[in-house]
Parts: C-alpha cells; sequence; structure tokens
C-alpha cells in the first residue's frame, strides 16, 4: 500500500508526531519502520491500532509519554526510564516498538535487571502441567481418574495442600525424629552398655522408620506423573540412598551371620548405618527454610564456583610464601608446621576463615605480616559473591512461598503487600 501524502502523522495516545515518508522506511523503531512495506489497509491495522487514510494518520493505542521518551533516544541517542514510571511498563513499550533492554543507558539498564529479578518467578513445566490438567476439561471418567491421582500426589508432594497431606507430613516429621534419636544415641557409651537389653527394642523401632520410609517412597512413586523425572529428583535420590544402607545391611548379616565374616565386614556396616544420615534432609520436604537453601545453592552454582575458585588462588599464593617465610629461609630453626606447602594451606584456609583454631601459627615478624594479610584478603574475598547469593536466596524464598500459597489456592496478605 502506498502511502498517500508526502508526510504520515504518527499518533501516539492523542499525541502526534508528523514524519516524512521517507524517513518512516529507515525509522529506527521497527513497529514504525514496518509501515512503509504493508501492501493493504489490513497490514497496516496488523501493525498500527487505526487508520485514517484521508488524513494519512495512524493510531497506536500506547503510553503518550513513554513514546515521547522513545522518540528522545531516535533524536539524541540516549534512553533512560520515564520519571515515576514502572520499569517494567516502560520495557514493554520499549518491546512493542522495537527496543531491547540494551538500548537503555548503563543505570537503566541496571535498574531494569534488579526490577525483574525481583519480581521475576518460576513455576516449573510440571506444576504448570499439573494446574492444567485439574482444571481442564476432559472425559467424565479420565477426569475423574486424573484427579484422584492428582489429589493423592499433592497429599504425599505438597504438605500445605490439605489438611490429610499436612497429618502426613508430620507423622513423616516424626520418624525422621526418632530415626535421628535413636541413631545418634547408638554412638553413646552407656548406649553401648545396656544394648544387649534393648537391642530388639531398638530394631523394631528402626524397623517400623524404615518401614514408613520405603511405603512413602513406593506410594510418591506410583502416583507421580513421570516416573523417569521422579527418579531424576534430588529429594528422591537421597530418599533411596537414606533406606538402601539398611537393606544392604540386613542382607550382608543374614548372610555372614554371627562369625568372622561378620567382623571384617563391621566396617561396610558402620558406614552404611552412618548412611542414615541422609533421613534429616527428609525435612526438606516439609520446611520453606531447607527448599530455599537447596534452590539457592542450585541456582548460584556459578557463584559457588567463583568463590572456591577465589579460595583456591589466594591458598596456593599464601600457602607458598608462608612455607618460603616460615620454614625455607632458614632450614636449621624454621617452623616445622610449615614444613611443606600443603601443611601450610591448612593454616592459609582456617586464617581466611577466620577460625583460627591455633594448631598452628606463625612465629616471624614477615610470617606474622603476611598472616594479617591472609586474614584480611580472606574476608574481602568470602564477601564477594556474597550479595549475590543473598539476592537469589531472597527470591528463592519468595518463589517458594509465592508457590506454596499458589498450591493452596489463597495467597496472603502479607504476601501481596
Amino acid at each position: 500500500m502506498k502511502l498517500g501524502k508526502s508526510v504520515c502523522i504518527i499518533n501516539v495516545g492523542g499525541t502526534k508526531y508528523p514524519l516524512p515518508k521517507d524517513v518512516i522506511k529507515d525509522f529506527p523503531l521497527r513497529r514504525v519502520s514496518r509501515l512503509h512495506n504493508c501492501a493493504s489497509e489490513r497490514e497496516v491495522l496488523e501493525v498500527c491500532d487505526d487508520y485514517d487514510r484521508e488524513r494519512n494518520e495512524f493510531f497506536f493505542d500506547r503510553h503518550s509519554e513513554a513514546f515521547g521518551f522513545i522518540m528522545l533516544y531516535v533524536k539524541y541517542g540516549k534512553l533512560r526510564f520515564v520519571p515515576q514510571m514502572c520499569e517494567l511498563s516502560f520495557y514493554n513499550e520499549m518491546v512493542y516498538w522495537g527496543l531491547e533492554s540494551s538500548h537503555l543507558e548503563f543505570c537503566c539498564q541496571r535498574r531494569l535487571d534488579d526490577r525483574m529479578s525481583d519480581t521475576y518467578t518460576h513455576f516449573p513445566e510440571e506444576d504448570l502441567k499439573a494446574e492444567e490438567d485439574f482444571t481442564g476439561e476432559d472425559e467424565p471418567e479420565r477426569r475423574g481418574d486424573s484427579k484422584w491421582l492428582e489429589m493423592m500426589r499433592r497429599t504425599f508432594e505438597e504438605p500445605t495442600s490439605s489438611v490429610a497431606a499436612q497429618i502426613l507430613a508430620s507423622v513423616s516429621i516424626i520418624f525422621v525424629i526418632v530415626s535421628m534419636v535413636i541413631l545418634c544415641a547408638s554412638t553413646l557409651p552407656d548406649w553401648k552398655t545396656a544394648e544387649s537389653n534393648v537391642v530388639e527394642e531398638h530394631r523394631i523401632i528402626e524397623a517400623v522408620c524404615i518401614g514408613w520410609f520405603t511405603a512413602e517412597c513406593i506410594i510418591r512413586f506410583l502416583v507421580s506423573r513421570d516416573k523417569c523425572e521422579f527418579v531424576r529428583r534430588p529429594l528422591n535420590i537421597i530418599d533411596l540412598l537414606a533406606i538402601t544402607p539398611y537393606y544392604i545391611s540386613v542382607a550382608m548379616a543374614t548372610l555372614t551371620g554371627e562369625n568372622s565374616q561378620l567382623q571384617r565386614a563391621g566396617v561396610t556396616l558402620r558406614v552404611l548405618r552412618m548412611m542414615r544420615i541422609f533421613w534429616v534432609i527428609k525435612l526438606a520436604r516439609h520446611f520453606l527454610g531447607l527448599q530455599t537453601l537447596g534452590l539457592t545453592l542450585r541456582r548460584c552454582y556459578r557463584e559457588m564456583v567463583m568463590l572456591l575458585v577465589f579460595i583456591c588462588v589466594a591458598m596456593a599464593i599464601f600457602s607458598a610464601l608462608a612455607q618460603l617465610l616460615e620454614h625455607g629461609l632458614d632450614l636449621e630453626v624454621g617452623n616445622e608446621d610449615y614444613a611443606s606447602i600443603p601443611a601450610a594451606c591448612w593454616w592459609v584456609i582456617i586464617s581466611m576463615t577466620t577460625v583460627g583454631y591455633g594448631d598452628m601459627y606463625p612465629i616471624t615478624v614477615p610470617g606474622r605480616v603476611l598472616g594479617g594479610l591472609c586474614v584480611v584478603s580472606g574476608i574481602v574475598l568470602l564477601a564477594l559473591p556474597i550479595t549475590f547469593i543473598y539476592h537469589s536466596f531472597v527470591q528463592c524464598y519468595h518463589e517458594l512461598k509465592f508457590r506454596s500459597a499458589r498450591i493452596t489456592r489463597s495467597l496472603s496478605v502479607e504476601f501481596i503487600n
């Protein structure tokens, strides 16, 4: 479609901008430049909201003040936010006209990134799919079956979804606490002395706890939508690692019997027994704080790797210098605690983390100066990635809190505020 007049009028929210049609062809805003290639009035209406052929005027029902700032970018090459306007709303206007966040000035880019990170909420695909399956209209029989399975799944997976789920979660927490108490008490000297009297009761309680965990894991596996995804989840892997050692130890005790072979297998049995400490991680299913910690560590793995690199580099530098100053310069009266670089690495790590056990310390003046520098540098290096991890922790906490409220179909007034 040919533009009727030499001047076209761009009307954005009531504010008119007359532009020559030659300028529209190479206009920096993609939505405006698309008008030049429209072959029919129908294509024009796909670009703008309305079109007046007589006046050759194109109407856009958008924010006029935001477009004014965008036009300033076209004229001067600098794009900043409109004062007292939401950054996300202005960004939507930018996307509509064909601009990206990279066109913003650096200070405004940081504001936009912070705003988007604060308001972004991630929902796993399985939760969105469950929402569609739970509210969608399917065949009556299939809908009834899927609804029953979804109710069972939510009862075992989401402790806040119903009263039954809360009761089930409470019972599971009690079993975890009882099993942890028994595991810790079994290492006490008094417990070992009285073990002959209480061994049967101890085994019965332990078997009941394991039976509960096993039944819970099997039911959750049966009612899960995706069996492969269920096996790949970290919490389910931890459940398997916590349950399997019991059955392995029972099988080994049954096969070896009360003889010398059992003594040779004693170390293996003790290791398997200690692996039941993974039961305590099962509490992450029922406590938002542990879930937030796990999600934060998963999302901040780059920051954690960066922190590890900082520590390793500093450890290599300070341990080599400490070994040289404390032992390498004078081999006769040198500090034997720093006889090697690996030995000095232990001193570096406890100094950088400001723990300071006192088992080894520098005795020379240069070594003490180096120790002070090591402590100060450790504080600085450990503090650098903490800001990113903190922001990620807050974001994950609000995200999981919103997800929990979304599952229970009621958002709390505190979170809305």
